[in-house]
């Protein structure tokens, strides 16, 4: 029975975000204030204001909202403050651990440093430590980018190849296959970064992009990807690989009512490791705990399917063995006690 899933239990349910934008964590208290402090006409003045500009029913008008907020983040210490504001929710929750996405070609585009946000953001993953979160940054590639841009910005990264973990692949996939960054992804990987990338919801070719993901290029997660369920054999081979899938219930509500849940549900039970995360929290009405939250609501899932889900969340993450040992024992323990 569903009910004995309280957002209660799930917020302090030990567990690691996987998918996490960290521009998409931009709230419109913070936009506005950076706004000012920046000069940047936004052409909103209240907070009730900027609530309302953030309207979208697809992708192509998300992204039209999305990438023009960024304008307010121009100092180091603005993406310091975007991510602490994250990692500050994040406490709340009881995220133990994230690997937090960043868009450097949003930023290098409109004329910011790559040292600037890479400092500011990685400043906020050491001073993480302090509220007992483990935090890490994965750089993500505009795939409606050229391939030559996505060149360029992994060579620019790779002096601060220290601050960063992996690269992951977002923005719109339409038009956009995971193959049109191969050579990237296979330079990253010599580089001795993590792989990962977008195969979002009902898309154009789902399939076939998530077999080249993973069949090909050979990445360790898919972000999104449940559109795996519609060949079976590719689920056997991910499930045999332990390849993560890092689901946004919330996000997924604006392309279909139903979240994915069906898919979600039907990739745990056959083993996947696909784990529940928010995406875009500030654009899409709630932060991880509600996602897991509303997942289970309308899914009816048990507390055991809940916990699996975290669980998998630890388990499909960049961290040592040990350190996954550690969280998961945590769990357990949260788990046999609420």
């Amino acid at each position: 029975m569903a009910n004995e899933v309280t957002m209660e239990f799930v917020q302090g349910m030990p567990k690691a975000e996987l998918h996490l934008h960290i521009e998409g964590s931009l709230e419109p208290e913070l936009k506005l204030a950076l706004a000012q402090k920046n000069h940047v006409d936004i052409g909103q003045s209240t907070i009730e204001e900027v609530r309302k500009s953030y309207q979208y029913d697809d992708l192509a008008s998300f992204l039209a909202v999305y990438y023009p907020a960024m304008n307010v983040l121009q100092t180091e210490d603005d993406f310091y403050d975007l991510a602490m504001a994250y990692l500050k929710h994040a406490k709340e929750e009881n995220v133990r651990h994230v690997e937090i996405f960043f868009d450097p070609q949003a930023h290098t585009s409109r004329g910011i440093a790559f040292e600037t946000f890479i400092k500011g953001l990685y400043r906020a993953t050491v001073d993480a430590r302090a509220m007992n979160i483990d935090a890490r940054l994965i750089m993500c590639f505009l795939r409606d980018l050229s391939r030559e841009s996505a060149r360029k910005t992994l060579e620019e990264a790779l002096p601060y190849k220290d601050m960063f973990i992996g690269v992951g692949l977002d923005s719109d996939e339409h038009n956009n296959p995971p193959m049109k960054f191969f050579p990237v992804f296979v330079e990253a990987e010599k580089a001795g970064l993590r792989l990962t990338a977008h195969a979002d919801i009902d898309q154009k070719d789902s399939i076939e992009h998530i077999r080249d993901l993973l069949e090909v290029i050979g990445v360790e997660r898919i972000d999104h990807g449940t559109n795996i369920v519609e060949d079976p054999d590719l689920v056997d081979y991910a499930v045999k690989h332990q390849i993560g899938f890092t689901s946004c219930p919330l996000s997924n509500s604006f392309v279909r009512p139903e979240m994915k849940g069906p898919e979600i549900k039907e990739l745990l039970e056959k083993g996947a490791k696909i784990c529940i995360n928010s995406d875009d929290p500030a654009y899409f009405g709630g932060y991880i705990s509600k996602n897991y939250y509303e997942l289970a609501r309308q899914f009816d899932l048990t507390k055991e399917q809940v916990v699996q889900l975290a669980r998998n969340s630890f388990e499909a993450s960049w961290i040592s063995e040990e350190q996954k040992a550690i969280y998961i024992a945590e769990l357990e323990e949260y788990a046999r006690t609420h």
